[in-house]
């Protein structure tokens, strides 16, 4: 049943149809992030350098902004230098906008491929056993504990385990910062772990509980009736049955929580002063700085689109039935 799909035409198709809605979905994005950051209310020059500021310095911003173009112009001018790569430079830094958001967005993808790498080699053998042992007392703690996780926000959640797990002197990890993992692997394994535990448990408590409802239905189906009929070990009838037909909505799942990802990524780094895109976004809003707010959201809605897209492709890899017409 689970054999190699064929891209016919019809795959081809779907593909091409949905990168031109990533496509379009990201120009109503670049329009959105340009029109909240720049079309609003107030003098963004003036907010900026403040209400002492001297009518040069003021004009001069404007210029540099582009502020004193209509906004179509403004419009254009940003979205030519996008594609060029080019975000423009920090009003606060005085640094490119790459510079700041490349480092940014690698300590930030160290920090959610560790939640997510954790989240899915935890969840799924979690969800897959307590569907095995439905109605039993495993099965009654990981309801449990997936109520608890969906029910704490990240703020409640990080600020318990620095309480009980970073205190001075008898915590076993550091309250936060960061040490990049190719300096010191034993660093960073320590400074992660905190931030993405906080990160990682909703997304745990959802995929947890997705693998356990779906692979309930598939052990209660008819093939898995007939192949143990025929005498197949339960483990093999679980590893080679059940268990792929559950991993679908599992990974549909994780892809919906991207969005979820993203959001609290802001309020984790935050928390534990990790110098990511969330920490990032918060001193570009404190600090009215509109190049780098500009990037940074942009980047983030790019991420969540490529990820719903890859999402697609990986569920129709691992259920056949899936038909894109």
């Amino acid at each position: 049943m689970y054999g190699s799909i064929r891209l016919d035409v019809m795959s081809w198709g779907y593909l091409i149809r949905r990168l031109i809605a990533v496509a379009l979905v990201l120009v109503i994005v670049t329009f959105a992030v340009f029109a909240i950051t720049t079309i609003l209310p107030g003098n963004a020059a003036i907010m900026i350098l403040g209400e002492y500021a001297t009518p040069d310095a003021i004009a001069a911003l404007e210029r540099q902004l582009r502020l004193d173009q209509p906004w179509y112009m403004q419009y254009l001018g940003w979205v030519t230098g996008v594609l060029h790569g080019d975000f423009g430079t920090s009003l606060r830094l005085s640094v490119p906008v790459t510079q700041l958001v490349g480092g940014a967005l690698l300590n930030s993808a160290l920090l959610a491929v560790t939640a997510l790498v954790a989240v899915t080699i935890t969840a799924i053998p979690l969800g897959a056993l307590a569907a095995i042992k439905r109605g039993t007392i495993i099965d009654l703690a990981l309801s449990l504990f997936s109520y608890l996780g969906t029910a704490l926000p990240e703020f409640v959640t990080g600020t318990l385990l620095l309480v009980f797990l970073a205190a001075p002197r008898t915590g076993p990890f550091p309250a936060g910062g960061f040490v990049a993992p190719w300096e010191d692997p034993a660093g960073f394994a320590a400074h992660v772990v905190l931030p993405a535990a906080t990160l990682g448990l909703v997304l745990l408590a959802h995929v947890a509980r997705q693998v356990r409802s779906e692979m309930s239905e598939v052990l209660s189906s008819d093939y898995i009736r007939a192949a143990r009929l025929k005498g197949l070990r339960e483990r093999r009838v679980i590893r080679r049955h059940a268990l792929p037909n559950s991993l679908a909505p599992a990974i549909a799942v994780i892809s919906l929580d991207i969005g979820y990802l993203l959001g609290g990524i802001v309020v984790v780094e935050e928390i534990f002063a990790w110098p990511g895109l969330g920490r990032l976004l918060i001193y570009a809003l404190e600090n009215r700085d509109l190049p780098v707010i500009q990037a940074v959201t942009l980047l983030l809605a790019t991420v969540y689109a490529l990820s719903n897209l890859l999402a697609d492709i990986v569920i129709a890899l691992l259920d056949p039935r899936v038909r894109y017409a």
